[in-house]
């Protein structure tokens, strides 16, 4: 999603151009959400666009579009289901995001109606799920559908008479001949999590959040699906009725749980705006502890006359109106704090949260970051927290509720012994982060360093991936870099030359014999390596892709470096540009420990390593540059741009400063080229980037 200039410097021609992309970008969304149940944008991504919407429109209202989002609800239909005709449109609600919204909304009721009394109002929880209307016709239900474009909906008859909770025939003396009630479906927390867990086990579909989820299930096109899949709904509201006799939104829902409909039990009703506001905070505070998803609360104003006097505007009502939470920010209780053992031994806590919906999230887990931020913040299991996400930033724990924390609590004790394989876990005296002393004979650390010794950017062997090193590593195939080079050699073994029981790789599950030898072709293929992949590809702390590639041209050969590590010649390491006191005893460290030399002894039996020849070009208009790539590029990985810019003389940076000289704009760049815009860095496409490569 783009970023967007400051409301009150923006040119007419500019406001045209945003308008026209608001528009395409909530219709790609409409359609995801409502049609497809897999969501474009999260829910702050779409309301941050709605909310920009609104205000360029006030701002320039001769450019309001005929598709504007503002004339619009849901999306149009294209499903296989019926369509049935609503006979009273479900229109959308406005929304509102702060306690100052809040008496705006009040006031300009009052101003409408022009009195000074209090006005009363019901507060309702805003249910995160697909709305629906049930029809019932002398007290028989006819027919349902989904809301759709509002006019329109999906018929889904069948399917919500397989939801518990909805009666099919009404016999109280008081029910209208006709009377539409309309309300949420939705999935309740535990449902969601054990049909994903279903559906992990039988490879079907996993969704991303209980309302995916409530709206897959209810527009499947047999109903006995959506009867396995335990959906609930609520009732909140009507629509074409016979004979309206109540006088309140309370009363309505008082007669409607009475004819036994289920209604919220959090419903409340509210004398004024102080009640109003303690409201929404009451219920932000219990929203993780609710058995169902909600994003918000929406406030109507109780008397259905008062309604009827303010009426409509083009989509929503004057009456109503959704006080949406915090979009990123939620409250959740931490039900457990373990620690992660890295790549590299850093040992990193996660706090297992009560599941709790955040932007249209799911989020069961967040990062303490180390045993300071722990320290600091006193986060302890059982404790609530409000939690953070922004964007594509990995979830944190931003607080802690001590208010709620039980008496029992104790602090968390950081271990001084690696969880994983019981080796001390030391931390050095300048570092926030304490390690494994394990290396490679801990667990955590041989998988990960597994992985990334085949990386993309290291030896890059083709069916190597992730999971492949993972389930190897598991069934002890592979449990040190020289055991890939071997195992060509072991398949079709017995215990005298495998690692375990004999290897037949081509009977395994996902493997056949064309896999299997197209497998030990592309580690054949990679066994004669250049010697800045082989410096990369053995994961020393601190050496990335640029590092290996400035010690390759420094050294020349693998051999050169390796004595000059052992000998403790480390003052040719100082020598080069780049490579600082802490990098250099990262370094002696690693060749320091007997484990790390007798794993490449073992390698080096297996690969042969190239001399370093410098391809560099120092004559490109690149060279001496500090480029910064961010976004999927279109011809490129991110591994060969990298390498491409390197060869051209380019320092690769992972981060923007003002030392930056181009930041590489892909395809959905992010917060760094925002970086770069306040930096005044200049920014290059993909195509710039190339033209750079040639030579002066």
């Amino acid at each position: 999603m783009q970023n967007f200039k400051d409301i009150n410097f923006i040119t007419e021609n500019e406001a045209k151009d945003e308008l026209a992309y608001i528009a395409s970008e909530m219709a790609k969304a409409d359609v995801a959400y409502y049609q497809q149940d897999d969501p474009y944008l999260t829910d702050a991504e779409y309301d941050a666009l709605k909310k920009r919407n609104e205000l360029l429109e006030k701002k320039f209202p001769l450019l309001i579009r005929q598709d504007s989002p503002s004339k619009k609800v849901g999306a149009p239909l294209v499903s296989e289901f019926k369509k049935i005709e609503l006979k009273v449109p479900m229109l959308s609600l406005g929304d509102i995001f702060s306690d100052n919204e809040v008496h705006e909304f009040v006031a300009s009721i009052r101003r409408f109606l022009n009195i000074s009394s209090e006005i009363e109002f019901t507060s309702e929880p805003k249910m995160d799920g697909l709305s629906f209307n049930a029809r019932y016709e002398n007290g028989i239900l006819v027919s349902a559908s989904t809301r759709g474009d509002g006019k329109t909906g999906e018929d889904i008859t069948e399917n919500i008479k397989t939801i518990r909770g909805l009666p099919h025939v009404i016999s109280a003396p008081d029910f209208p001949k006709i009377m539409e009630l309309r309300g949420e479906v939705y999935m309740s927390k535990a449902d969601f999590f054990a049909l994903n867990e279903k559906n992990k086990l039988e490879n079907k579909k996993v969704f991303a959040n209980p309302r995916n989820a409530a709206a897959g299930s209810l527009r499947q096109l047999d109903p006995n699906v959506t009867k396995e899949r335990n959906l609930s709904l609520l009732v909140y509201t009507w629509g074409e009725v016979s004979n309206v006799f109540w006088k309140t939104q309370e009363e309505f829902l008082k007669i409607v749980q009475k004819w036994g409909f289920p209604v919220n039990p959090y419903n409340k009703i509210c004398k004024n705006e102080d009640e109003i506001i303690q409201s929404f905070r009451a219920l932000q505070q219990t929203r993780a502890d609710l058995p169902y998803d909600i994003d918000g609360i929406v406030y109507k104003v109780n008397s259905l006359e008062l309604q009827n006097r303010l009426g409509f505007l083009t989509r929503t009502p004057r009456w109503a109106i959704a006080h949406k939470f915090p979009p990123e920010v939620a409250i959740t209780k931490v039900e457990n704090i373990r620690v992660q053992v890295g790549r590299t031994g850093a040992l990193t806590p996660v706090a297992d949260l009560e599941p709790v919906n955040i932007g249209g999230v799911i989020v069961s887990h967040a990062t303490l970051h180390n045993e300071d931020e722990i320290k600091r913040k006193d986060i302890r299991i059982g404790d609530y927290v409000t939690v953070q996400r922004a964007g594509d930033v990995i979830p944190q724990v931003t607080g802690v509720l001590k208010e709620k924390r039980e008496p029992s609590s104790k602090p968390f004790e950081f271990p001084v012994f690696c969880p994983e394989c019981g080796a001390h876990a030391l931390r050095e005296e300048d570092e926030a982060v304490r390690r494994c002393t394990g290396g490679l004979s801990c667990p955590a650390q041989a998988i990960e360093r597994l992985k990334h010794f085949v990386s993309k950017e290291a030896f890059d062997i083709e069916g190597m991936g992730d999971k492949n090193i993972e389930d190897f590593y598991k069934k002890e195939y592979i449990k040190t870099p020289d055991d890939i080079f071997t195992l060509e050699q072991r398949n079709g073994g017995d215990d005298l030359f495998s690692l375990s029981n004999g290897i037949h790789l081509e009977n395994e599950e996902g493997w056949g014999i064309k896999s299997v030898q197209k497998l030990f072709k592309a580690i054949k293929e990679k066994s004669n390596i250049t010697l800045p992949r082989f410096i990369y590809a053995l994961g020393i702390r601190g050496v990335g892709v640029s590092t290996a590639l400035l010690i390759a041209k420094h050294f020349g050969s693998f051999t050169s470096f390796q004595t000059a590590m052992q000998n403790d010649d480390t003052e040719k390491l100082l020598n080069i540009d780049g490579i600082g006191d802490a990098m250099k005893k990262d370094i002696v460290e690693f060749f320091k420990e007997p484990h790390n030399i007798k794993t490449i002894e073992n390698i080096l039996r297996y690969v042969s390593i190239q001399k370093f020849e410098n391809e560099t070009n120092e004559n490109s208009k690149l060279s001496g540059k500090t480029v910064v790539f961010t976004g999927t590029l279109e011809h490129l990985t991110r591994a060969e741009a990298k390498a491409i810019a390197l060869k051209a003389g380019a320092k690769v940076a992972g981060s923007v400063s003002k030392n930056t000289d181009y930041v590489v704009l892909g395809v959905d760049a992010g917060s760094k080229a925002q970086k770069a815009a306040e930096l005044g860095v200049p920014t290059i496409s993909e195509n710039e980037f190339s033209s750079l490569l040639k030579t002066i």
